[in-house]
């Protein structure tokens, strides 16, 4: 993974990315809303139904379970005397019909399926199989819905929808239908009979039933097989389940029940057999079957984006609260080893040298304040170097214009930030050197704090604190929170466990040596600070945090800047991560960046952000169904934010009331970021090459460092 220094390709503009991001995540959520509704479906209950006025016709009443209402006038018929049709409903499940079908197999009975469109939809394969064992298919409605209740546009979907999902499970047509929550013709009330007609009316013939032993109560085996008995001679539609539940006494009752009627010389149809009925199942269009396989395909991802999610949920809530704990725990442990290390007023008689290198591009409108804040620190000797890398503002014409006999200007041709370093690095004549971004205004004892931990000759970097200067808007506010409560606790833990990846392109401190050690300033990837701080720490030099070097620096102003800086920040990461691998297995400080710096970017800064959209995504899912449980998910995913924000800003010797923005943070802004990595990722996959990004600034710093 490498990067020219500019100008390679033209970023993407983040506008497109937030279609992206509302597609994708309308999408996920649509996809839980047809499993939720699948998965209602595909168990069916028994709820009690509302009672409608008026009832069939008493021809239909004292008639048999098949009823033909097709064409306006309703034929009745029974099933042939010593003659039993086994119906099965709400299946197929993935448990209980196999089962049953081998049941039927070993018996070498046949029996008639009335199946849910849902549970076809999830599972279309055992469609085939039931096909295959020459047994006959029938509709149960899409989501098991009352066909008399609903609304009739509701029914003709529900009935339609079913027979779309066979035509793509099995290529086939079926004209028979049982209505959800039927049960024998004389129990068709008013609401039962606008079943049968609606369903006659989409061109299907009803089944109902002339035995119910009501087995998905689970009666127990003895209590199915009475009821499912014939009492008479008469032939009999027998009504049971295989979906909806747990099935096994019904399993057990039908292998019982065969058993018993076959030894007593009855027969078994499916119930078209039965009837002679012919014309029941025909072959389906090739436009049905098509709509047919998109449906399975929409109910397929449906179900697996059911099944993945939670688990990534879980996923994420574990990386969230993990995260929290390690950064509260060694928050503390930070704060009482740097007492011990570093006493105020440190550990020589005179300071040591210093000097400031300021690599800068088009900063005309900030650097005179940079260097200003630079040349006003309390620490001395102090120079400063300013690189003008190829700027086209006048930049160079203010440095000059600042006359200071501890100013040196050195003018290149554009090649970068890395290489305008490197010319100062080669140009500095002491062996500390700090290095400061254009924008960025010091505190006058900030260079005093980074020099400090040098006195430890085993030291070869310390971080400053970056802080935001233009705090003002919104996006000034989350940023500062992000920097405070993200970047300067991660830091102090990096401290504690010497793992340190990065010291910020806007402040910090360096040994010459120690950057010669790691082969100068790398001119390979996005995020320089990023890969020579990895390369000091596989050269064995340790890397600290100096927390009260304060630096303020400008933030990007509006989304389209903050989307280009961090763009480049991760995918320069990215490319640091994958450059300094090998460290994994070395000893020392590469091995401490390896097996825990490393780790840790990985886990928290890369697979964590791209498992966020599961949080809103399930979010959003939870309010549509569960508004009260999407409100406290919600809360205790905030209090995991808001605790260690707290703690943070404490440390920071910030001021609290800065948080009020930090739930406003979880829109928009934390979407952006996330979709940030997951971009960044997707980009050095497929290993597009990214430019350099300059933001425009305002010079806000100067002006934040003199309020603070």
């Amino acid at each position: 993974m490498s990067v020219a220094r500019h100008r390679l390709v033209r970023t993407p503009s983040p506008r497109a990315h937030w279609v992206l991001l509302a597609s994708v995540v309308l999408l996920a959520a649509g996809g839980l809303g047809v499993n939720a509704v699948l998965g209602k479906g595909g168990y069916a209950g028994h709820d009690v139904r509302p009672v409608v006025a008026g009832a069939a016709p008493a021809a239909v009443l004292a008639g048999g379970p098949v009823i033909d209402a097709r064409g306006g006038t309703a034929k009745s018929s029974h099933i042939p005397d010593r003659t039993i049709a086994l119906t099965f409903d709400d299946g197929p499940d993935p448990e209980w019909t196999p089962r049953i079908l081998e049941v039927l197999r070993r018996h070498g009975v046949p029996a008639t399926f009335f199946v849910t469109g849902a549970a076809a939809a999830r599972h279309p394969l055992l469609l085939s199989t039931v096909l295959a064992d020459g047994l006959e298919l029938g509709n149960h409605t899409t989501t098991h819905t009352d066909l008399g209740t609903s609304s009739a546009g509701r029914a003709g979907w529900e009935v339609r929808q079913n027979q779309l999902v066979q035509a793509g499970a099995v290529g086939r047509q079926t004209a028979l239908l049982r209505p959800p929550y039927s049960s024998t013709p004389d129990a068709i009330d008013g609401a039962g009979w606008l079943g049968v007609q609606r369903a006659a009316a989409l061109g299907y013939v009803v089944v109902l039933a002339d035995l119910d032993p009501k087995d998905w109560q689970r009666p127990g085996v003895d209590a199915i097989v009475a009821g499912a008995t014939p009492r008479d001679q008469h032939g009999a539609v027998v009504l049971l389940h295989d979906g909806g539940g747990d099935r096994a006494q019904t399993v057990a009752a039908v292998d019982r029940l065969i058993t018993n009627l076959q030894a007593d010389g009855w027969r078994f149809q499916t119930v078209s057999g039965a009837l002679g009925a012919a014309g029941t199942s025909s072959p389906a269009g090739a436009g049905q079957r098509l709509l047919g396989w998109a449906s399975i395909a929409t109910a397929q991802f449906a179900m697996l984006l059911g099944t993945v999610l939670p688990w990534l949920l879980v996923l994420a809530t574990v990386l969230v609260v993990l995260r929290a704990l390690i950064v509260l725990v060694s928050a503390p442990l930070h704060r009482r080893a740097r007492r011990k290390r570093w006493r105020p007023g440190g550990p020589r008689d005179r300071p040591p040298p210093v000097t400031a290198i300021v690599p800068a591009f088009n900063e005309r409108a900030g650097i005179a304040a940079t260097v200003g804040s630079i040349l006003a620190s309390t620490h001395q000797p102090l120079h400063v170097i300013v690189v003008d890398d190829g700027s086209t503002d006048g930049t160079a014409e203010v440095v000059r214009g600042m006359r200071s006999p501890d100013v040196w200007l050195i003018r290149q041709p554009n090649e970068g930030k890395a290489a305008a370093l490197n010319t100062g690095l080669a140009a500095a004549r002491t062996e500390l050197v700090v290095l400061v971004d254009g924008d960025t205004v010091v505190e006058p004892w900030t260079i005093t704090e980074l020099v400090r931990p040098f006195a430890d000759a085993s030291i070869g970097a310390v971080s400053g604190n970056a802080k935001v200067a233009n705090q003002r808007g919104l996006l000034g506010r989350w940023q500062h929170i992000e920097y405070v409560m993200g970047f300067n606790l991660d830091r102090r833990m990096y401290d504690v466990l010497q793992c340190m990846p990065t010291v910020p392109g806007a402040v910090g401190a360096f040994r010459r040596q120690a950057i010669a050690d790691a082969g100068g300033v790398p001119v390979d990837t996005l995020a320089e600070d990023t890969d020579l701080t990895m390369a000091l720490l596989r050269a064995h030099w340790r890397v600290v945090y100096a927390e009260r070097a304060r630096a303020w620096t400008e933030a990007p102003a509006n989304l389209g800047q903050l989307w280009r800086q961090r763009y480049r920040w991760c995918y320069g990461t990215l490319q640091a991560m994958y450059k300094h691998r090998g460290a994994v297995l070395e000893r020392a400080g590469g091995g401490r960046l390896g097996r825990r710096g490393l780790p840790y970017l990985l886990l928290f800064q890369v697979l964590l952000p791209m498992l966020a959209p599961v949080v809103d995504v399930a979010a959003v899912y939870t309010a549509l169904f569960d508004p009260l449980t999407a409100v406290v998910s919600w809360s205790a995913f905030l209090m995991l934010q808001l605790v260690p924000a707290v703690v943070a800003f404490r440390l920071d010797g910030e001021r609290l009331g800065k948080l009020w923005s930090l739930p406003l943070q979880q829109f928009v802004y934390r979407q952006l970021m996330y979709l940030v990595v997951v971009q960044s990722v997707v980009t050095a996959v497929a290993g597009v090459r990214l430019p350099w990004h300059k933001l425009h600034r305002s010079g806000e710093a100067a002006a934040a460092a003199n309020r603070h």
